[in-house]
């Protein structure tokens, strides 16, 4: 009865120190920010080393497990792990410096062209749509209030290169360093070096705290979890860079001008499922009316379309293939409940999270609705 009231009055004492943590925080919520802050901002170079290394993880390994299958035990099968982690890095790399030699450079000028003849562009549409024959549309009064207001604005000032390469450079200089980079990548040659290790404790400290049928069904979500971000990831990328291609030839070929820069956007855009196209092919159209006229715009507008109506019934689906099966509904409310939260990075994940979700919950019918199917079972046999 001791050993009762001692263990019962032990969870009193920390219940009470448990209400107590939580009121001290809830009066101390700004310092609490001010230390999460900080201590995101500390770990912020393991935590970019860690998702590195997570999606080098499948490069890596194929690349291991070619190496091991050679006949020869030499040098390349013992050294498997170190030379497929050097590969993958020295691909990245190459990649690295090819976009920054050849499609970063079309892209910034790009960029710096568009920005210093905004306003001529601007203009001359203007005068386009005074000269068409489309005066009824023009003199509309909520069409002419719209055309008065945008006349107003001083483009050369919102859009000026000084201050958005200024806006850039304090992103940049926000959010990583040179120093951070460096940490990050030896962060994850390590994880990837050490990778048998890592997951060996981790099994072994998963064992430890959860009962085996526990730890298998969160063994198994995790497995799920990985399948499915990887697939939806690297399939998505894959696509994003055919359409974007495609869309940069076929706007080359229309005589478009930021042919390449439009593409990229549109390749880019497209990884957000359902809004990322509609804003890209929008936004595209808008530049290619004011930069090349309405006949253009249309020429383009229905290319692009057309395009991703191939996309989506073709490209993408054998790409990414059948297994997210999720409604249409449900990506729409995944993406935009997400990504009110999480901004773009949280419409992107959108997908493979409510994916998983969507799982989870179809076991939990399944568990629940076996549960109530036995109950019944036993209650007639009573």
């Amino acid at each position: 009865m001791e050993e009762k009231s001692k263990i019962k009055w032990l969870k009193y004492f920390s219940l009470g120190v448990a209400l107590i943590a939580v009121y001290q925080i809830m009066n101390h919520l700004d310092g609490v920010g001010e230390w999460l802050s900080g201590l995101s901002a500390i770990l912020s170079p393991f935590l970019w080393g860690i998702l590195i290394a997570y999606l080098f993880y499948t490069p890596c390994r194929g690349i291991e497990r070619k190496l091991k299958k050679t006949k020869k035990k030499g040098f390349l099968n013992r050294k498997a792990r170190g030379i497929s982690v050097l590969l993958v890095y020295l691909i990245a790399l190459l990649i690295l410096i090819l976009a920054f030699q050849y499609i970063i450079p079309i892209l910034v000028q790009s960029v710096r062209d568009l920005i210093a003849n905004f306003q001529t562009y601007y203009t001359e549409s203007i005068e386009r749509l005074n000269q068409s024959g489309t005066d009824d549309f023009l003199n509309n009064p909520i069409v002419q209030e719209g055309i008065k207001r945008l006349q107003e604005v001083d483009w050369s000032q919102l859009a000026t290169l000084e201050n958005i390469m200024a806006y850039a450079r304090g992103a940049v200089s926000a959010v990583t360093g040179v120093f951070s980079v460096f940490v990050s990548i030896i962060v994850s040659i390590y994880i990837l070096l050490e990778r048998s290790n890592i997951v060996k404790f981790l099994t072994r400290l998963g064992q430890a705290i959860f009962k085996p049928k526990t730890y298998n069904l969160l063994y198994s979500y995790f497995e799920k979890a990985n399948e499915i971000f990887f697939k939806y990831v690297g399939s998505q990328f894959l696509d994003a860079v055919l359409v974007g291609s495609i869309a940069s030839i076929i706007l080359s070929i229309l005589g478009v001008k930021y042919a390449v820069l439009l593409g990229v956007m549109i390749g880019l855009s497209n990884m957000i499922p359902y809004f990322g196209a509609i804003i890209a092919t929008v936004i595209a159209a808008l530049i290619t009316l004011i930069t090349g006229g309405f006949m253009q715009a249309i020429a383009m507008l229905i290319t692009i379309i057309v395009l991703q109506q191939i996309d989506a019934n073709v490209i993408n689906p054998k790409i990414v293939g059948d297994s997210l099966k999720i409604s249409p509904l449900l990506v729409i409310f995944a993406v935009t409940v997400v990504g009110a939260y999480f901004g773009i990075i949280g419409m992107f994940l959108s997908v493979p999270i409510i994916a998983l979700l969507k799982l989870m919950l179809e076991h939990f019918i399944a568990f629940r609705t076996e549960q109530k199917t036995l109950e019944v079972e036993e209650e007639i046999s009573n």
